[in-house]
């Protein structure tokens, strides 16, 4: 059986956390800024974690990220 190949695109968009759980970036962040509040640009700014129902989905693409 091979291995397992890395999903290089997965891979640069999401990271595990230290519990094992996989935190990403928030999108609408990289045009159309000057209607959106600062405090919205600022907490879009902040990683969050996928959710649950995701989560699987996207660790199977991330087998060997630490």
């Amino acid at each position: 059986m091979p291995k397992m190949k890395t999903h290089k695109g997965a891979a640069k968009r999401f990271k595990k956390t230290g519990n094992g759980k996989l935190s990403r970036g928030h999108a609408y962040t990289s045009h159309i800024l000057t209607k959106k509040s600062p405090k919205r640009k600022r907490n879009l700014r902040k990683a969050t974690l996928v959710s649950r129902g995701d989560q699987k989905r996207i660790a199977s693409l991330l087998a060997y990220v630490k």
